[in-house]
């Protein structure tokens, strides 16, 4: 979950999230019981194609199940220039690796957003989070870059998603300057909360090994309409 801390508070009702166990991904990745392709992996690509959209997952793998699929899709999908794309995906116990993204401080990260005036983060939520029933499928579009916030809730809606602007909620909002989707070349992104149902409907197996060759048309169309938002 791309939670802000610090400029926001919690809408009522809804129990703060427990500390990280790292306060950074430097401290993450400074831990020597961590090791790199058995307990989390980094996957990304920068392009020589000037400034494009930089598309990142921060909890990816088994932290929120689906984002860093989703990151990889939409940046590579060939329909066109393809996308710069960061994703930490953790390969294990998933709340010990969650960095909270106005913490999120790894370099290439960090350089990806900096270089392009616009980023998108991908993120997972309980439907809870965002004042529905427990089994709603939606997605609440946030960050500080209004004019894609637009673009993105025409296309998802479009597609037929449940997408809702997330300006104001609060907690989910990702209007923090310190969250990783603002720290582009014009101080604004976005991030999308993507609630657990839509993501399960996304895979016929939302597992780290069934997430690769089980995508349902679910997950396509919303990789379409997000890129489409994108290219606008």
């Amino acid at each position: 979950m791309g939670v802000d801390t610090g400029r926001t508070a919690l809408p009522a009702g809804l129990p703060a999230r427990a500390a990280d166990t790292y306060p950074s991904n430097t401290a993450l990745y400074a831990d020597p019981a961590l090791v790199h392709g058995t307990d989390y992996r980094i996957r990304h690509r920068r392009h020589r194609t000037p400034s494009p959209p930089a598309v990142i997952a921060p909890h990816g793998g088994e932290i929120e199940a689906g984002t860093s699929e989703l990151c990889l899709a939409i940046a590579t999908w060939p329909d066109g220039a393809p996308f710069d794309y960061w994703a930490f995906e953790g390969l294990r116990s998933p709340s010990a690796l969650h960095v909270t993204s106005t913490r999120c401080d790894d370099p290439v990260a960090l350089s990806l957003c900096a270089r392009s005036p616009r980023a998108l983060s991908l993120h997972g939520c309980r439907p809870e989070q965002t004042g529905t029933d427990r089994d709603a499928q939606s997605v609440l579009v946030g960050g500080r870059d209004g004019t894609t916030r637009h673009h993105l809730i025409r296309e998802l809606r479009r597609a037929g998603f449940d997408a809702t602007d997330a300006s104001s909620h609060g907690v989910l909002s990702g209007m923090s300057r310190a969250n990783i989707c603002n720290r582009t070349r014009r101080g604004r992104g976005n991030q999308l909360e993507i609630t657990t149902p839509l993501l399960d409907a996304m895979f016929t197996s939302n597992t780290l090994q069934g997430r690769e060759h089980t995508r349902t048309p679910v997950f396509w169309a919303f990789v379409a309409a997000v890129r489409a938002a994108l290219r606008q």
